[in-house]
């Protein structure tokens, strides 16, 4: 079904007192009906008005009270900024500054206060409007601006490509901050009136499968290898999507060996999460969602209608807003193709970032600027190597402990995934295109 809201979303499953959510929060496994969801977001909706702020920003734990005062916020038309507790402190600092927040939600107190003194002037009243960060790297994050309703717009294209049952509990395992999370591991629940498992965290993901046992799971590439090299999968388990970043075919085959369906979905940010599905046989033919348009550029770039899940702009940002979206259209920097059924292929990227199988994007112009300030060196370049970046420098071979060595004042500040894991030196100049552009694809390394 359409909704216009979550209250309406809310109370139409409420009527049959159905089970929305199911956790544990230490007490053991709980359940929270339709009914009883929209009375706790109805409470704290009105305790929110009662606070007078405009600008909320919310650490997206997987928790009772997070999605409940996420879905309140937006009920109270208050602007809604989704936070990642996995940031570094000073990417969470600037996107409160950046995005006016006047007030904070996190289930520990200590973040609250550690945060607090970031916060600013707030927005107008009533903004009604829901801002996600893109998963790049420090200034390339964008605050995307979205609503509710292009976010129950979103959860509809899916599900009526992907539909659940009212019998499916989905395991919500995906960060509630990005918007595949959001979307794929809750709303898509919620608004089928499914059964939504909220997750325990990485400490538990071994046991949550069984203790759970879910039917539907949303991953991200690098999470579902995790769970086939541990043999996580249930047995009640019957559909996986995967999104937010390239998944390699050995483990969409492995899913499928198991006799369960995996789905491929195609999505931004800027689109509230998914315009495209795979339904078939194919994980990578996807079929296009009932409210959305793809078309294929003369040099092969995606191009998006979606005039119901289209993001309102970034936030603050009329210049990018207006290089993205060109009368009515998005323009994705992605690369794919059509088929001769309509499906849509995607091929590549036409922008200058990678996307690790978390779905994190790096913004190459910026990462690779860094690293030249810091080495002295602009003949270089960053890569894939499996799921991991590496760096391609031309340099002698027994400068390359040097050059690890002054890499770890850029690396210290980055998270993990997006360290490099690897330093390749070369002795010949790297490959470039007329404009002085790196081509990255005629760069080959091997796993040695």
């Amino acid at each position: 079904m359409r909704f216009s809201s979550f209250e309406q979303m809310l109370g139409h499953y409420a009527q049959e007192d159905s089970p929305a959510l199911i956790f544990d929060q230490g007490q053991g496994k709980e359940t929270v009906s339709y009914a009883d969801l929209l009375a706790l977001v109805k409470d704290r909706q009105a305790s929110l008005q009662s606070e007078g702020k405009t600008s909320i920003g919310v650490f997206c734990n997987p928790t009772l009270p997070t999605v409940v005062t996420i879905l309140a916020a937006i009920g109270a038309k208050m602007q809604v900024v989704m936070l990642d507790e996995g940031q570094s402190d000073k990417i969470v600092a600037d996107q409160l500054v950046a995005a006016d927040v006047d007030s904070l939600f996190a289930d520990d107190p200590d973040t609250v206060r550690e945060f607090s003194p970031f916060l600013t002037q707030g927005v107008e009243k009533d903004a009604s409007r829901v801002l996600f960060f893109t998963s790049g790297t420090t200034s390339s994050s964008k605050a995307v601006v979205l609503s509710e309703q292009s976010l129950l717009a979103s959860a509809y294209n899916g599900s009526a490509k992907l539909p659940l049952g009212r019998e499916d509990t989905l395991l919500c395992l995906l960060p509630l901050s990005h918007v595949f999370g959001f979307i794929c591991s809750l709303l898509w629940g919620l608004a089928s009136g499914a059964k939504v498992a909220l997750g325990r965290g990485m400490r538990y993901i071994a046991q949550d499968f069984g203790y759970f046992e879910p039917t539907v799971v949303s991953v991200v590439p690098m999470l579902l290898g995790f769970l086939l090299k541990n043999n996580l999968l249930n047995p009640a388990l019957h559909t996986v999507l995967v999104g937010a970043g390239d998944c390699p075919q050995p483990m969409l085959d492995a899913v499928k060996a198991m006799g369960k369906r995996v789905s491929f979905g195609y999505g931004l940010t800027e689109t509230s999460s998914g315009v495209a599905l795979s339904v078939g046989g194919d994980p990578r033919a996807m079929e296009i969602c009932p409210d959305d348009r793809i078309e294929i550029a003369p040099d092969g770039e995606i191009l998006i209608w979606a005039p119901t899940c289209l993001m309102q702009g970034y936030y603050k940002d009329p210049v990018s807003t207006a290089q993205a979206i060109k009368d009515g259209w998005l323009y994705t920097g992605d690369l794919g193709t059509l088929d001769q059924d309509g499906r849509l292929h995607v091929t590549g990227r036409k922008k200058e970032m990678l996307v690790l199988p978390s779905g994190t994007k790096i913004f190459l112009p910026e990462y690779e600027g860094a690293l030249i300030k810091a080495l002295g060196n602009p003949d270089l370049a960053v890569v894939l190597l499996g799921d991991r970046p590496v760096l391609v420098i031309k340099a002698p071979k027994e400068q390359k402990e040097a050059i690890t060595q002054a890499l770890r004042a850029v690396m210290e500040n980055l998270p993990r995934a997006q360290q490099i894991s690897k330093v390749v030196t070369v002795d010949y100049p790297l490959p470039r295109t007329a404009t002085g552009k790196v081509k990255r694809w005629e760069i080959h390394i091997s796993e040695e």
